[in-house]
C-alpha cells in the first residue's frame, strides 16, 4: 500500500522540497498551504494533491486530518519569519503561533493516524534553534521551541510506535534567503562561516526528510539534525 504523507507549508520553500523529493521517492504527498494563492501557483508533479489548511485555527487543522484515512507521515514545514519586525509583541505572537503551536496543532491531529501506521514525524527546526538571531527573536523562540517539542514528543509517543525527529537546515536557497542571496557581502559573510561554502538545496533537506521517514530510521528517534554545510560547527 502506498504510504501518505502530509507536509505542512508544502506548497513553497522548504517544503516544496521536501513534497518533491518524497513524490519521487513513491510517496503519497499531500501538501498543505494556508494560500490560495499559492496552491493556485503551484508547479509540483501533478501526483502532489494540495489541500489549504491554516495552522493557527485548530477548526482547520482537524478539518483536513480527519479527511484521511490512513496517514504514514507528517512533515510541519509551515514557518514564517519577519525579520526586525519581531520585536512588535503582536508578531511575536503571529510567529509563535505557526511556527511552534501551529506544529503542535498538527502533531495532535496526527497522532491516532500514525499510532495505527506506526508512522513517523519530522518536524522543521533551524540552526537559530542552537543560538539566538537578534534580528529574529519570535522565530528563534519558536524554532528552539520546536527542538524541545520534538524531545518531547518523541519521548511521550514513543509507546505508541510514533517516531519524531527534527531537521534544522542551515543557509538554504529559498524566497525566505533571496535578499540574502542578492547582497554580495552578506552572501560572504555567510560563507566564510560555511565549510561547504555554498548555499543549500531543498532536496538536500528533503533527502534527510525521506531517511527519517523510512524503516531504515527506526530506531532514531527524538533526534535533531542538522543540514547547514556545517555552519554550526564554526
Amino acid at each position: 500500500m502506498t504510504q501518505t504523507v502530509l507536509v505542512t507549508g508544502g506548497t513553497s520553500g522548504i517544503g516544496a522540497g521536501v513534497a518533491d523529493v518524497l513524490n519521487i521517492a513513491g510517496y503519497q504527498v499531500i501538501a498543505a498551504t494556508v494560500s490560495q494563492e499559492e496552491i493556485d501557483q503551484y508547479e509540483g508533479a501533478p501526483e502532489i494533491e494540495t489541500c489549504l489548511m491554516d495552522v493557527t485555527d485548530s477548526a482547520s487543522v482537524e478539518g483536513v486530518f480527519k479527511k484521511l484515512h490512513n496517514l504514514s507521515g507528517l512533515v510541519n514545514c509551515a514557518g514564517i519569519l519577519v525579520r526586525e519586525k519581531e520585536y512588535d509583541i503582536d508578531v511575536f505572537q503571529k510567529v509563535i503561533d505557526v511556527n511552534l503551536t501551529g506544529t503542535m496543532r498538527c502533531c495532535l491531529a496526527a497522532r491516532s493516524l500514525l499510532e495505527k501506521s506506526s508512522g513517523s514525524i519530522v518536524n522543521m527546526a533551524s540552526m537559530l534553534s542552537t543560538f539566538g538571531g537578534p534580528l529574529v527573536p519570535a522565530y528563534s523562540a519558536s524554532k528552539g521551541g520546536v527542538a524541545q517539542l520534538t524531545k518531547s514528543l518523541a519521548g511521550k509517543w514513543a509507546v505508541d510506535g510514533i517516531r519524531v525527529n527534527a531537521v534544522a537546515p542551515g543557509w538554504i536557497e529559498t524566497k525566505m534567503t533571496q535578499g540574502l542571496r542578492d547582497a554580495p557581502e552578506r552572501e560572504a559573510a555567510i560563507f566564510s562561516r560555511t565549510p561547504l561554502n555554498r548555499w543549500g538545496k531543498t532536496s538536500e533537506v528533503g533527502a534527510l526528510v525521506k531517511w527519517l521517514l523510512s524503516d531504515e530510521a527506526s530506531f532514531v528517534t527524538a533526534s535533531i539534525y542538522p543540514v547547514d554545510g556545517g555552519y554550526l560547527a564554526m
